[in-house]
């Protein structure tokens, strides 16, 4: 740092601080290093021939102050504190109501860690900032440049360790955030002048003496008021002197100021390489930072600085950008502000603009900007300082009394009257006295602070006190209430024409439904495609919305989307604009949302941790949205390799629902079924053949995967053995396949009355074999819930298990079976659409359909021990009935030929004499005759 030249403006203030440090530490030390160079620090920034202009981050004395500098010295060239990759999006700020955020995007990361995707960087701008009348000024006066000369966001990540960007773990006992706070989701936030003492004692300090709760109300009680209406020379060096003590009260933390110095150096090497190449007189140019940066000590400081620093090259990876919106509670969240002080500070904007009649800068076209009556004037020169040596201002202010605000008692009692109302609006039993307490109790709270004038934080702990309840009646409590009172919440939106392609593209093709889909909120609607065919469109663009967007955007009400079927009519809950950043986000992606759904899928197929459900999905959603048979097709190939790569059977249940889908679809609607889908059953019923006997005793597979695997087997064999597959592998896993745990047993015992090699007959005997065993007893609803499970790969035992539960029921003693009934009613809760259906039609069809007669019902499985299968009646003769086969055998003969079989021709027994079945039973018969012949 240079040295500091001897009879500047400030030498009396060295003088007086010098002596104070003396008196208080009893001796020079490090004090009065401290506080000497805080003056050397504000007497440098002063006298750099480039104009330094201090500013905090949404402070309306700043914004007041940069409007007032700005109409006075009217600079040629204004130096800005952004990331110098988001000027050409400044421009679009006139299409948008404030507050919105300048966002860079990366989806697609090189040179960082992959999960570290995606990347992104906000910059979030309202109306009360110094920033926007910066910008407001340099884009509408001709003949004014506007520099961002901050880092790239691609050296925010570079530079930035990654332990510094995970945030910190949430409070449980915090409330849950509200929508709007969350608009910036896990965006890294850039702001403009972040002051705030890093040195935890000096913050508590002042927190304490200054008889406050939080930060942003010290500010606003000690640097926003006495600052408000000063003059630009006072302003400017308070804020220099308030930056460099914060600077040099900043212990540890090595990496954050390494960081911090890098960023110094980065914007005066842009600033000193733009005033070279465009030869610029600096006294012609304004340079906007934060007052931290302002009081910078390196070596490339100033216009005269050295050269340097290298600036490393950006990494490889594309950076979209565009403008999402923002809000109040959303820029609190981001940067760590008091809840409700960007509202405050909005309120003390507009007071401070008619206090001072100071005109601000608003960008032509702006949503809620005043119509400009006359263009302006084109930049004149830079105002000639009057003296060389800037004069000593903060001697005076820093000796002055605080100036006493006179007690606006009209203000106070509307605010007073204005939140009783409100909180009567919103459940609270507030009335007149309560608008007389708040109104006292503010101003005795004011005097207990030592203030004359009651501020909105003294205000809003009064409200607190004399209304707030032990419960909150409606949705808002009084603090919530105070801030909307104060300005509200405001949230910003994004104009049309600042729009992405491709959110532009979305509201054009919902444009035939007639909503004001930039609107927050939700909004119905009703699409009836047989009265207006177009809505067709509008129809297909919300359930890709639906599928892309997070599940508030669009939200069918009335009508559903699946294979091979087409609604008639739909009704939709959408809400984009409240979504816009999410539909903003969209547009990075891709030009449409066709694109952006099939990179998407594409992605899932082709992920690390994509398995054959996952890609199977991503092939229905292809087929299901975006109609694409080659899209479809490609995944299907991928679904095949990683069904063949996979080794367990953890997604055989999704495998077999959605391939049985798939299959259906197919079959209605193609004339052949896709190569893909045929490689897939051929694959597949290898695959799981080969896998069932590992997963019969594998504690890790569960019985409802291993039901999965063999309802594959049996509903896709016909196809399988058709396409080439050897039934002999089937066989070989069953005789391979030994459960122990009794569920799979009984999964086993169905699927191998499936195959013919177990009759009903004798898994009946085997189920009542372990109802008299004692010691099998307790180990009996294990055994129920294999039969259950076993319903999928084999529907046709539904009447057995209804049998089974009923003996189960009627011979179970309760410590056995109502400790098992939760495991019952889970089971078929999980498996209910596909295993509920078929029990509960095969019980209404076993069971009496009235009371009265279940006295008198008797199972059919006790009346007729062989009940479940009729046994073949065998005609005289020992004939086998087969008339037309006897009488020409010649076809039968030709085919045992041509299978190499040896028989000979039974003799031909008498013709069929009836249905043995009505003779067995005639009561039906005989009742029907009755009803023919009348009376």
């Amino acid at each position: 740092m240079s040295p500091v030249p001897e009879g500047t403006a400030f030498e009396a203030l060295r003088t007086q601080l010098q002596e104070a440090a003396t008196a208080f530490a009893d001796g020079p030390d490090a004090l009065e290093g401290i506080l000497l160079g805080i003056v050397d620090d504000v007497d440098r920034a002063v006298r750099e021939p480039l104009e330094i202009f201090p500013v905090c981050h949404h402070s309306p004395a700043s914004a007041i102050a940069m409007a007032r500098r700005l109409r006075e010295k009217q600079p040629k060239v204004v130096y800005l504190e952004l990331c110098e990759d988001m000027a050409p999006l400044l421009s679009e700020l006139r299409n948008c109501r404030l507050p919105v955020a300048v966002q860079a995007f990366a989806s697609e990361v090189e040179g960082f860690p992959a999960e570290w995707a995606p990347l992104s960087v906000v910059a979030p701008i309202t109306e009360a900032s110094a920033e926007y009348q910066a910008i407001a000024y340099a884009l509408d006066t001709p003949g004014v440049e506007l520099v961002l000369v901050d880092r790239s966001s691609d050296h925010v990540f570079q530079w930035q360790a990654r332990e510094t960007q995970a945030a910190e773990p949430a409070d449980p006992d915090a409330p849950p955030a509200e929508a709007e706070a969350a608009l910036h989701g896990d965006a890294v936030g850039v702001e403009i002048g972040n002051l705030r003492p890093r040195f935890a004692e000096l913050e508590e300090h002042l927190l304490h003496h200054g008889r406050v709760r939080h930060w942003s109300e010290w500010w606003h009680q000690y640097v926003e008021l006495p600052l408000g209406d000063s003059d630009h020379d006072t302003y400017r060096q308070v804020m220099l002197l308030i930056g460099s003590l914060f600077r040099r009260l900043a212990p540890g933390e090595q990496e954050r100021v390494r960081v911090d110095e890098d960023r110094e150096r980065y914007m005066w090497t842009r600033m000193r390489a733009h005033l070279t190449a465009s030869g610029t007189d600096p006294a012609d140019c304004l340079y906007v930072c934060g007052a931290f940066h302002a009081a910078s000590r390196v070596a490339e400081f100033g216009v005269q600085g050295t050269d340097t620093f290298e600036i490393s090259p950006p990494s490889a990876s594309t950076w979209q950008h565009g403008l999402i919106p923002s809000s109040h509670a959303a820029i609190e969240a981001q940067f760590g502000l008091a809840a409700g002080s960007v509202s405050i500070a909005a309120t003390q904007w507009a007071k401070n603009i008619r206090r001072t009649r100071v005109q601000p800068f608003r960008l032509a076209g702006q949503a809620g900007a005043k119509k400009a009556t006359k263009p302006r004037k084109a930049a004149a020169p830079a105002v000639p300082a009057a003296t060389d040596t800037p004069a000593d201002k903060l001697s005076g202010f820093l000796q002055r009394p605080p100036v006493l605000d006179r007690l606006d008692e009209a203000e106070l009692l509307g605010w007073s009257v204005e939140i009783v109302r409100a909180a009567r609006r919103n459940g609270y039993l507030a009335s007149t006295a309560d608008a007389i307490a708040v109104f006292e109790t503010s101003i005795l709270l004011a005097g207990m602070r030592d203030r004359a004038k009651p501020t909105p934080y003294d205000f809003q702990d009064a409200a607190i006190t004399c209304i707030e309840k032990d419960t909150v009646p409606g949705r808002r409590d009084v603090r919530r209430l105070v801030e909307i009172m104060m300005g509200g919440d405001r949230v910003g939106q994004v104009g049309y024409d600042a729009l992405p392609p491709l959110a532009r593209d979305v509201h054009d093709r919902l444009a035939p439904l007639g909503l004001k889909l930039q609107q927050r909120g939700v909004q119905r609607a009703l699409l009836d495609m047989a009265s207006r065919p177009e809505l067709a469109q509008c129809s297909d663009v919300l359930w890709m919305l639906r599928h892309l967007m997070p599940s508030g955007a669009a939200r069918p009400i009335m009508g559903e989307r699946r294979l091979g079927e087409r609604p008639i009519q739909e009704s939709w809950d959408l809400a984009l604009g409240t979504h816009q950043r999410a539909l903003i986000e969209l547009g990075y992606e891709g030009v449409s949302i066709e694109q952006v759904l099939e990179q998407r899928l594409r992605r899932t197929a082709y992920g690390p941790q994509a398995t054959t459900a996952t890609v199977l999905q991503a092939v229905e959603d292809a087929t299901l949205y975006l109609r694409s048979r080659r899209l479809a097709d490609e995944l299907g190939t991928r679904a095949l390799e990683v069904l063949a790569t996979e080794r367990s059977v953890d997604g055989a249940p999704e495998v077999l629902r959605r391939v049985r889908r798939l299959l259906a679809y197919y079959r209605t609607s193609e004339p052949v079924l896709p190569s893909w889908i045929e490689s897939f059953v051929k694959t597949g019923y290898a695959h799981y053949c080969t896998l069932l006997p590992t997963a019969f005793t594998d504690e890790d597979a569960t019985v409802r995967q291993v039901a999965a695997m063999l309802g594959f087997l049996f509903s896709m064999e016909s196809l399988a053995l058709s396409l080439g597959c050897d039934r002999t592998q089937l066989e070989l896993a069953f005789a391979q396949s030994h459960p122990q745990e009794p569920s799979k047993v009984a999964l086993l015992w169905a699927a191998e009355v499936q195959l013919g090699r177990l009759s009903r007959a004798d898994l009946r005997t085997r189920c009542d074999d372990l109802l008299a065993n004692p010691l099998v007893v307790p180990a009996y609803p294990r055994y129920l819930s294999g039969f259950l499970h076993a319903l999928e790969p084999v529907p046709q035992l539904a009447d057995f298990v209804v049998e089974a539960v009923s003996n189960a029921f009627a011979r179970l003693p309760d410590p056995v079976l109502l400790p098992w009934l939760p495991t019952l009613i889970s089971t078929l809760r999980s498996g209910g659409a596909e295993l509920a259906p078929l029990l509960i039609r095969e019980a209404g069809r076993i069971f009496p359909g009235r009371l009265a007669a279940l006295d008198e019902w008797v199972p059919p499985w006790r009346d007729r021990p062989d009940a479940g299968a009729v046994p073949p009646v065998r005609r005289a003769g020992g004939g086998s009935g087969g008339v037309l086969l006897a009488a020409h055998p010649a076809t039968c003969d030709a085919v045992a030929g041509l299978l190499g079989c040896d028989g000979t021709w039974e003799a031909a027994g008498p013709a069929p004499s009836g249905a043995a079945l009505s003779a067995r039973h005639p009561d039906t018969a005989v009742a029907l005759e009755v009803l023919l012949a009348g009376p």
